[in-house]
């Protein structure tokens, strides 16, 4: 799962913020909104009010309170009134009589007669809201409407009430209007916020960390400090230099760490020729050892990485089978002289002993994990199976024995045919690759022997430059055929 980006994280978490400061912000608008429209819709009930007790005290001094039904119509037509009703006090009704608006008192009214104050009770949550409001008219000699002049009551005596009820549709419309204005201008506010987050977010800090992530990685390519003073904020000035501290650190580290790496692969180097000399140097004492002809260890080595190069193996394992091979009869070295050196022909217990070299030269090498010794341990053991499975120690098939050991295999039989043994006498090149022919895909690889015969001078310039007597290189031209 992907991780969000700055901006994703920035504009969720401002997002939350600014809906939560929204919605409080609306809630606390809406509330005041709605009592600041409770008030004016109050402070108009009472304008109305004190209008019509105006308007019925004037009929009244006028002697047409008959005519007081009329002016009441016009002021609820003109005002927008549901509707007015007058209550009038027990010593109104007692003094003056009915009248056709008045309505008997419930029990909202009496608690007005009771307090001398005027209750509005608002329903703004309906589909056409109205409010009600009950006002009391209370008698007053001051000013210049002396309730006392014509009612006889004591000053301070509630002489009545109005009971209107307004529609008051047009007041809710307005404050929906102004809410859903501020919404409106908050909405743009908040993008504006998040766009200007936006920028921001972009120019001081993912513009400047990728540049700053780019000019690091050439800094460390390159080996030049960045420049401190490229960036706006102090906070990427100081990652820049500390960048350029970690990357002194790291440049002086790496070539301390290269330094130490060459002085590694020279020792390893150094390890490598010092093991391959000596384990050349071991296979000379064993050649020594066994009376074997002057140079054949290095002949042996040459022939197998001159057949391994002709056999397109990789690098590595060529200069690995040269080297390995000159421990190829290391396993001699546990064989008994009188056996090892004796001119005549073995019997069979003496070849069971001798041919047991091979399993001592493996047992010798096995435990090591050095490359060139892996190999060595391998040619030891077999390099003296055969193709068609008739050799020994194990009698493996074909491909079964492994390519260093054919290999070597070949090269160690091409080389005592073609020397002086204490056995026999050194064979001429063109008998050598006749027996080699004969014994294609019987005791050797045919591949490897088509290779020897398809660059017979090859091999026979290795022989010729480690000690092989030119009479003995003599070619006919039908034997490498």
């Amino acid at each position: 799962m992907s991780k969000p980006s700055i901006k994703t994280i920035t504009v969720r978490s401002l997002m939350s913020a600014l809906m939560l400061a929204a919605l409080v912000m609306m809630l606390l608008i809406a509330f005041n909104l709605r009592t600041l429209s409770h008030s004016i819709i109050e402070s108009e009930a009472k304008a109305i009010a004190e209008i019509i007790k105006a308007g019925l005290t004037s009929h009244m001094k006028a002697g047409i309170m008959d005519k007081r039904d009329y002016y009441l119509r016009e002021i609820k037509t003109v005002n927008g009134i549901n509707r007015i009703s007058i209550i009038r006090s027990k010593e109104v009704i007692n003094q003056f009589g009915p009248g056709i608006f008045e309505k008997e008192m419930d029990s909202i009214t009496e608690e007005v007669f009771k307090s001398k104050k005027p209750i509005f009770i608002l329903d703004d949550f309906s589909i056409t809201p109205t409010i009600r409001a009950i006002i009391p008219y209370i008698a007053s000699k001051e000013g210049a409407l002396n309730c006392l002049n014509c009612h006889q009551v004591k000053e301070g005596t509630v002489l009545g009430a109005v009971d209107i009820e307004l529609n008051v549709t047009e007041h809710r419309n307005m404050a929906s209007w102004v809410l859903t204005l501020l919404l409106v201008f908050s909405i743009i506010f908040a993008v504006l916020i998040i766009i200007n987050i936006f920028r921001t977010i972009q120019v001081y800090i993912k513009d400047p960390l990728e540049h700053l992530i780019e000019r690091a990685r050439n800094a460390y390519v390159k080996h030049s400090p960045m420049d401190p003073e490229a960036y706006n904020s102090v906070e990427f000035e100081t990652v820049a230099k500390e960048f350029n501290a970690f990357n002194a650190s790291i440049i002086a580290n790496q070539e301390l760490l290269s330094q130490m790496n060459l002085n590694l692969a020279t020792l390893n180097h150094e390890i490598e020729d010092t093991l391959r000399e000596t384990v050349f140097t071991i296979g000379v004492i064993e050649e020594q050892r066994s009376k074997e002809t002057h140079n054949h260890t290095k002949r042996v080595a040459e022939y197998s990485k001159l057949l391994a190069s002709k056999l397109s193996l990789p690098d590595n394992e060529i200069e690995l089978i040269a080297a390995a091979s000159s421990l190829h009869d290391i396993g001699k070295l546990g064989v008994p002289d009188e056996i090892l050196i004796k001119p005549g022909k073995l019997t069979k217990d003496e070849f069971r002993i001798v041919a047991n070299h091979t399993n001592i030269g493996y047992s010798m090498l096995m435990h090591s994990t050095r490359d060139i010794l892996k190999a060595a341990a391998i040619i030891a053991y077999q390099h003296h199976e055969k193709w068609d499975g008739t050799g020994y120690p194990k009698g493996l098939w074909e491909e079964e024995t492994h390519i260093y050991g054919r290999i070597v295999g070949l090269a160690d039989v091409f080389d005592a045919l073609c020397s002086e043994r204490t056995y026999k006498d050194a064979w001429p090149l063109e008998k050598v690759l006749s027996y080699l022919k004969k014994e294609k895909g019987k005791h050797f690889d045919p591949r490897l022997v088509d290779i020897l015969f398809e660059n017979a001078d090859e091999f026979a310039a290795i022989g010729t430059q480690y000690s092989w007597s030119e009479e003995d290189l003599a070619l006919d031209g039908d034997s490498v055929k």
